[in-house]
C-alpha cells in the first residue's frame, strides 16, 4: 500500500510564509507593550568609547610649535706638535647658519592624558614636554671666511678626492647651533604656542574651558 503526499502549490507556500512573518512581528509588538517583558528580553547599551579628543591628537602626531634661526662663528685650528704651521697645519674661520625646530609629540598622548566632562564643555590635556629637533645647517648662508693651510696640507690636497673639505667645521657648527638652541628657551616657546593652538582649536569645537599641562 503506497501513500501519496500532496505538495502545496506555490501560492500556498507564499501565504504560509507571510503568515509566519506577521506572527513574528505581532509577537515582537506584544513584548514591547507588556510591562516587564521589554526589560527581560531587551538589550543594554554600554558606552565604552575613549576620550573624544584622543584620536585627533594622535593623528596630529608631532606638532612643530617653534623654530629658531642661529648663526655661529667657528674658528678651527689643527697644528702639528713638531712642525711650524707654515709646514703642517690648518686654520679655518667658518660662519655657520642653521635652524632648530622645537616640537611636542602629540602621538604619545594616551587615554589617561585626556579628560572631557559629560556635556563637553571642559577638556583637560596632559602633554609631554617640548623637545628640540636636530639642527639643520643652511648651506646657502654658511661659508668659510678664511682658510690657512701649511705646505704639506696643500700638497696633500692635490691627491685628495675632496680637497679643502669643510666637513669638520660644519660638524662643529652644527654642534654649536644645538648648544645655542638648548639655552635659548625655544622649548618653552614651543609649549606656549602649542597651548594656544589647542585652546583655540577646542574652543572652536564648543569647549568653554581648556586646561593644558605638560609632563608625566
Amino acid at each position: 500500500m503506497t501513500t501519496s503526499v500532496r505538495r502545496l502549490p506555490g501560492w500556498a507556500k507564499a501565504v504560509a510564509a507571510l503568515v509566519l512573518v506577521l506572527a513574528v512581528l505581532f509577537a515582537g509588538i506584544r513584548l514591547t507593550v507588556l510591562p516587564g517583558i521589554r526589560d527581560l528580553f531587551g538589550t543594554q547599551t554600554h558606552d565604552r568609547s575613549g576620550p573624544a579628543l584622543l584620536k585627533s591628537l594622535q593623528d596630529m602626531s608631532r606638532y612643530d610649535a617653534a623654530s629658531g634661526t642661529f648663526q655661529v662663528v667657528v674658528d678651527l685650528e689643527k697644528d702639528s706638535r713638531y712642525l711650524p704651521d707654515a709646514i703642517r697645519g690648518t686654520r679655518t674661520l667658518y660662519v655657520g647658519a642653521g635652524t632648530v625646530d622645537a616640537y611636542v609629540d602629540l602621538g604619545q598622548v594616551g587615554e589617561r592624558d585626556v579628560s572631557v566632562n559629560g556635556d563637553r564643555t571642559f577638556a583637560a590635556l596632559r602633554l609631554p614636554h617640548a623637545r628640540l629637533g636636530r639642527p639643520a645647517l643652511d648651506p646657502d648662508h654658511s661659508y668659510a671666511v678664511s682658510k690657512q693651510r701649511g705646505l704639506l696640507d696643500r700638497i696633500g690636497d692635490l691627491f685628495s678626492d675632496n680637497p679643502g673639505s669643510e666637513q669638520a667645521v660644519q660638524k662643529l657648527a652644527v654642534r654649536h647651533i644645538g648648544d645655542a638652541a638648548r639655552g635659548s628657551g625655544l622649548t618653552a616657546r614651543a609649549e606656549t604656542n602649542t597651548t594656544g593652538m589647542l585652546q583655540g582649536l577646542l574652543r572652536s569645537l564648543g569647549f568653554k574651558q581648556v586646561r593644558i599641562s605638560y609632563g608625566s
